[in-house]
Protein backbone atom coordinates (compact mmCIF):
# COMPACT_ATOMS: atom_id res chain seq x y z
CA UNK A 1 0.00 0.00 0.00
CA UNK A 2 2.96 2.10 0.77
CA UNK A 3 4.28 1.53 -2.45
CA UNK A 4 1.58 2.20 -4.29
CA UNK A 5 0.97 5.62 -2.65
CA UNK A 6 3.72 6.75 -3.40
CA UNK A 7 3.98 6.09 -7.27
CA UNK A 8 0.60 7.79 -6.83
CA UNK A 9 2.25 10.93 -5.32
CA UNK A 10 5.04 10.97 -8.03
CA UNK A 11 3.12 10.47 -10.61
CA UNK A 12 2.04 13.99 -11.46
CA UNK A 13 5.41 15.13 -11.03
CA UNK A 14 6.86 12.60 -13.61
CA UNK A 15 3.89 13.62 -16.23
CA UNK A 16 5.60 17.58 -15.58
CA UNK A 17 8.68 16.45 -16.04
CA UNK A 18 9.03 16.90 -19.56
CA UNK A 19 7.92 20.44 -19.60
CA UNK A 20 9.82 21.42 -16.19
CA UNK A 21 13.23 20.42 -18.19
CA UNK A 22 12.19 22.11 -20.85
CA UNK A 23 11.36 25.18 -18.89
CA UNK A 24 14.76 24.69 -16.70
CA UNK A 25 16.97 24.48 -19.80
CA UNK A 26 15.79 26.72 -22.46
CA UNK A 27 14.73 30.08 -20.00
CA UNK A 28 15.56 29.74 -16.41
CA UNK A 29 19.17 28.98 -17.36
CA UNK A 30 19.50 31.19 -20.07
CA UNK A 31 18.38 33.87 -18.33
CA UNK A 32 20.25 33.47 -15.11
CA UNK A 33 23.30 32.97 -17.38
CA UNK A 34 22.77 36.24 -18.78
CA UNK A 35 21.86 37.98 -15.51
CA UNK A 36 25.46 36.26 -14.68
CA UNK A 37 27.47 37.35 -18.02
CA UNK A 38 26.60 41.26 -17.85
CA UNK A 39 28.88 41.33 -14.52
CA UNK A 40 31.49 39.77 -16.85
CA UNK A 41 33.96 40.03 -20.03
CA UNK A 42 33.82 36.88 -22.06
CA UNK A 43 34.85 36.44 -26.15
CA UNK A 44 33.80 32.68 -25.62
CA UNK A 45 37.07 31.53 -26.47
CA UNK A 46 38.48 32.14 -23.03
CA UNK A 47 37.14 32.70 -19.72
CA UNK A 48 35.36 34.74 -18.52
CA UNK A 49 36.35 37.54 -16.65
CA UNK A 50 34.76 39.96 -13.76
CA UNK A 51 34.45 43.41 -14.40
CA UNK A 52 31.29 44.52 -12.34
CA UNK A 53 29.29 47.18 -13.32
CA UNK A 54 31.54 47.95 -16.37
CA UNK A 55 29.46 46.74 -18.82
CA UNK A 56 26.38 48.88 -17.38
CA UNK A 57 28.50 52.45 -17.77
CA UNK A 58 29.37 51.28 -21.28
CA UNK A 59 25.88 50.64 -22.18
CA UNK A 60 24.82 54.08 -21.01
CA UNK A 61 27.82 55.53 -22.83
CA UNK A 62 27.05 53.70 -26.27
CA UNK A 63 25.49 56.21 -28.81
CA UNK A 64 25.58 53.31 -31.64
CA UNK A 65 23.04 51.47 -28.74
CA UNK A 66 20.83 54.56 -28.55
CA UNK A 67 20.72 55.19 -32.13
CA UNK A 68 19.59 51.84 -32.34
CA UNK A 69 16.77 52.06 -29.95
CA UNK A 70 15.52 55.40 -31.35
CA UNK A 71 15.81 53.73 -35.51
CA UNK A 72 13.73 50.67 -33.78
CA UNK A 73 11.30 53.11 -32.21
CA UNK A 74 10.72 54.95 -35.50
CA UNK A 75 9.88 51.24 -36.72
CA UNK A 76 7.52 51.00 -34.25
CA UNK A 77 5.65 54.46 -34.54
CA UNK A 78 5.15 53.38 -38.76
CA UNK A 79 4.49 49.53 -38.11
CA UNK A 80 2.01 49.78 -35.35
CA UNK A 81 -0.63 52.44 -36.43
CA UNK A 82 -0.45 51.03 -40.10
CA UNK A 83 -0.40 47.68 -38.99
CA UNK A 84 -3.88 48.15 -36.70
CA UNK A 85 -5.45 50.10 -39.10
CA UNK A 86 -4.86 48.20 -42.40
CA UNK A 87 -6.02 44.38 -40.25
CA UNK A 88 -8.84 46.21 -39.03
CA UNK A 89 -9.85 47.28 -42.19
CA UNK A 90 -9.05 44.15 -44.08
CA UNK A 91 -11.10 42.18 -41.17
CA UNK A 92 -14.13 44.62 -41.59
CA UNK A 93 -14.32 44.14 -44.82
CA UNK A 94 -13.88 40.09 -44.66
CA UNK A 95 -16.65 39.87 -41.97
CA UNK A 96 -19.06 41.39 -44.45
CA UNK A 97 -20.54 38.13 -46.73
CA UNK A 98 -18.79 38.70 -50.50
CA UNK A 99 -17.69 36.51 -52.75
CA UNK A 100 -14.45 34.22 -52.15
CA UNK A 101 -14.40 35.46 -48.82
CA UNK A 102 -12.43 32.36 -47.68
CA UNK A 103 -10.05 32.56 -50.83
CA UNK A 104 -8.98 36.08 -49.32
CA UNK A 105 -9.21 35.45 -45.60
CA UNK A 106 -6.32 32.22 -46.82
CA UNK A 107 -5.04 35.17 -49.05
CA UNK A 108 -4.16 37.42 -46.76
CA UNK A 109 -2.39 35.11 -44.01
CA UNK A 110 -0.23 33.03 -46.33
CA UNK A 111 3.00 35.68 -45.75
CA UNK A 112 2.61 34.73 -42.12
CA UNK A 113 3.94 31.32 -42.68
CA UNK A 114 5.95 32.34 -45.40
CA UNK A 115 9.97 32.10 -44.43
CA UNK A 116 10.45 35.82 -43.25
CA UNK A 117 13.98 35.27 -44.85
CA UNK A 118 12.28 33.91 -48.22
CA UNK A 119 10.12 37.17 -47.85
CA UNK A 120 12.38 40.17 -47.16
CA UNK A 121 14.59 38.83 -50.39
CA UNK A 122 11.23 39.08 -52.48
CA UNK A 123 10.80 42.53 -50.74
CA UNK A 124 14.80 43.37 -51.30
CA UNK A 125 14.24 43.11 -54.38
CA UNK A 126 11.07 45.04 -54.97
CA UNK A 127 13.03 47.74 -53.65
CA UNK A 128 16.10 47.29 -55.46
CA UNK A 129 16.95 51.06 -56.82
CA UNK A 130 18.29 50.19 -60.13
CA UNK A 131 16.19 46.88 -60.95
CA UNK A 132 13.34 47.19 -58.57
CA UNK A 133 9.86 46.53 -59.54
CA UNK A 134 8.74 49.67 -57.53
CA UNK A 135 11.00 51.86 -59.33
CA UNK A 136 10.41 50.53 -62.73
CA UNK A 137 6.39 51.40 -62.15
CA UNK A 138 7.65 54.84 -60.94
CA UNK A 139 9.67 55.75 -63.79
CA UNK A 140 7.16 54.21 -66.60
CA UNK A 141 4.62 56.85 -64.53
CA UNK A 142 7.35 59.41 -65.38
CA UNK A 143 8.49 59.98 -61.61
CA UNK A 144 12.23 59.35 -60.26
CA UNK A 145 13.42 56.61 -58.40
CA UNK A 146 13.14 56.17 -55.09
CA UNK A 147 15.78 55.03 -52.74
CA UNK A 148 13.88 52.43 -50.99
CA UNK A 149 16.45 50.87 -49.01
CA UNK A 150 19.21 53.47 -49.87
CA UNK A 151 18.06 56.68 -48.76
CA UNK A 152 18.51 56.75 -44.73
CA UNK A 153 15.26 58.69 -44.37
CA UNK A 154 13.64 56.17 -46.27
CA UNK A 155 14.93 52.67 -45.54
CA UNK A 156 13.30 52.08 -42.08
CA UNK A 157 9.76 53.29 -43.37
CA UNK A 158 10.66 50.77 -46.29
CA UNK A 159 11.24 48.03 -43.65
CA UNK A 160 8.06 48.47 -41.86
CA UNK A 161 5.95 48.66 -44.87
CA UNK A 162 7.44 45.44 -45.36
CA UNK A 163 7.10 44.16 -42.04
CA UNK A 164 3.12 45.03 -42.13
CA UNK A 165 2.53 43.11 -45.40
CA UNK A 166 4.55 40.24 -43.83
CA UNK A 167 2.54 39.98 -40.33
CA UNK A 168 -0.80 41.77 -41.23
CA UNK A 169 -2.84 38.17 -41.75
CA UNK A 170 -1.88 37.21 -38.69
CA UNK A 171 -4.15 40.47 -36.81
CA UNK A 172 -6.57 40.28 -39.95
CA UNK A 173 -7.36 36.99 -38.07
CA UNK A 174 -7.96 38.11 -34.27
CA UNK A 175 -9.76 41.08 -35.59
CA UNK A 176 -12.16 38.65 -37.00
CA UNK A 177 -12.46 36.62 -34.22
CA UNK A 178 -12.97 40.08 -32.16
CA UNK A 179 -15.48 41.12 -34.69
CA UNK A 180 -17.94 37.55 -34.92
CA UNK A 181 -18.02 38.08 -30.92
CA UNK A 182 -20.07 41.37 -30.94
CA UNK A 183 -23.61 40.68 -30.34
CA UNK A 184 -25.69 41.53 -33.33
CA UNK A 185 -28.64 42.77 -31.34
CA UNK A 186 -26.72 46.34 -30.68
CA UNK A 187 -26.75 46.18 -34.75
CA UNK A 188 -30.19 45.86 -34.77
CA UNK A 189 -30.94 47.95 -31.98
CA UNK A 190 -28.72 50.95 -33.74
CA UNK A 191 -30.44 50.01 -36.96
CA UNK A 192 -33.92 50.90 -35.61
CA UNK A 193 -32.51 54.35 -33.57
CA UNK A 194 -31.46 55.31 -37.20
CA UNK A 195 -27.88 55.07 -36.74
CA UNK A 196 -25.31 55.70 -39.98
CA UNK A 197 -22.36 53.15 -40.83
CA UNK A 198 -19.82 55.02 -39.19
CA UNK A 199 -21.83 55.41 -36.25
CA UNK A 200 -22.53 52.08 -35.71
CA UNK A 201 -18.54 51.16 -36.24
CA UNK A 202 -17.47 54.51 -33.71
CA UNK A 203 -20.25 53.73 -30.77
CA UNK A 204 -20.29 49.72 -31.26
CA UNK A 205 -17.82 47.84 -33.12
CA UNK A 206 -14.50 49.67 -31.26
CA UNK A 207 -15.64 49.38 -28.11
CA UNK A 208 -16.83 45.43 -28.68
CA UNK A 209 -13.51 44.63 -29.99
CA UNK A 210 -11.08 46.87 -27.53
CA UNK A 211 -9.41 43.69 -25.90
CA UNK A 212 -8.54 42.64 -29.54
CA UNK A 213 -7.06 46.44 -30.25
CA UNK A 214 -4.98 46.09 -27.20
CA UNK A 215 -3.72 42.24 -28.18
CA UNK A 216 -2.86 43.15 -31.21
CA UNK A 217 -0.84 46.03 -30.34
CA UNK A 218 0.78 44.27 -27.32
CA UNK A 219 2.13 41.46 -30.26
CA UNK A 220 2.80 44.11 -32.80
CA UNK A 221 4.91 45.87 -30.16
CA UNK A 222 6.92 43.04 -28.85
CA UNK A 223 7.11 41.75 -32.35
CA UNK A 224 8.42 45.18 -33.94
CA UNK A 225 11.24 45.26 -30.90
CA UNK A 226 12.03 42.03 -32.25
CA UNK A 227 13.15 43.51 -35.77
CA UNK A 228 16.12 41.67 -36.87
CA UNK A 229 15.34 39.34 -39.67
CA UNK A 230 14.73 42.56 -42.25
CA UNK A 231 17.30 45.26 -41.33
CA UNK A 232 19.57 41.70 -41.00
CA UNK A 233 19.10 40.62 -44.66
CA UNK A 234 17.74 43.25 -46.44
CA UNK A 235 20.51 46.19 -45.57
CA UNK A 236 22.98 45.40 -42.83
CA UNK A 237 21.51 48.24 -40.73
CA UNK A 238 22.60 50.70 -43.42
CA UNK A 239 22.67 52.93 -44.98
CA UNK A 240 24.83 55.15 -41.88
CA UNK A 241 22.94 52.93 -39.41
CA UNK A 242 19.78 54.44 -40.20
CA UNK A 243 17.92 51.03 -40.27
CA UNK A 244 20.27 49.44 -37.00
CA UNK A 245 17.66 47.89 -35.04
CA UNK A 246 18.27 47.41 -31.42
CA UNK A 247 17.99 43.32 -31.97
CA UNK A 248 20.73 43.66 -34.90
CA UNK A 249 23.14 45.46 -32.64
CA UNK A 250 22.94 42.95 -29.95
CA UNK A 251 23.44 40.56 -32.31
CA UNK A 252 26.63 42.10 -34.07
CA UNK A 253 27.95 42.65 -30.08
CA UNK A 254 27.60 38.70 -29.51
CA UNK A 255 28.07 36.77 -32.91
CA UNK A 256 30.36 39.70 -34.93
CA UNK A 257 32.42 41.25 -31.94
CA UNK A 258 32.56 38.33 -29.95
CA UNK A 259 31.88 41.23 -26.64
CA UNK A 260 29.03 38.19 -24.99
CA UNK A 261 28.77 40.19 -21.64
CA UNK A 262 28.11 43.69 -23.17
CA UNK A 263 25.22 41.87 -25.62
CA UNK A 264 23.92 40.47 -22.53
CA UNK A 265 24.06 43.17 -20.99
CA UNK A 266 22.63 45.29 -23.61
CA UNK A 267 19.76 42.25 -23.90
CA UNK A 268 18.57 42.72 -20.21
CA UNK A 269 18.42 46.60 -21.03
CA UNK A 270 16.53 45.67 -24.08
CA UNK A 271 14.24 43.62 -22.33
CA UNK A 272 13.11 45.73 -19.72
CA UNK A 273 12.02 48.71 -22.15
CA UNK A 274 10.35 46.38 -23.54
CA UNK A 275 8.31 45.34 -20.78
CA UNK A 276 8.04 49.12 -19.51
CA UNK A 277 6.37 50.21 -22.95
CA UNK A 278 3.88 46.95 -22.94
CA UNK A 279 2.83 48.11 -19.08
CA UNK A 280 2.43 51.50 -20.14
CA UNK A 281 0.17 50.21 -23.59
CA UNK A 282 -1.36 48.22 -20.79
CA UNK A 283 -2.09 51.47 -18.32
CA UNK A 284 -3.14 53.60 -21.36
CA UNK A 285 -5.48 51.37 -23.09
CA UNK A 286 -7.35 50.11 -20.00
CA UNK A 287 -8.19 53.79 -19.22
CA UNK A 288 -9.69 54.53 -22.20
CA UNK A 289 -12.36 51.58 -21.97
Amino acid sequence: MKKKGFKKRIFPYLMVSPYLIHLFLFIVFPVIFSLVLTFHKWNIISSMEYVGFDNFIRLFQDRLFLKAIINTIIFLLVHIPLQIVVALVLAYLLNKKIMMRGFFRAAFFLPVVISGVVVTILWQQLFAYDSGLLNKILMDMGAGKVGWLTNKNMAMTSIALMATWKNVGLYVILFLIGLQTVPQMYYEAADVEGASSWQKFWHITLPSINPTIFMVTILSTIGGFSLFIEPYVMTGGGPLNSTLSAMLYIYKQAFEYYHMGYSATLGVFFAMIIMLVVVIQKYTIENEK
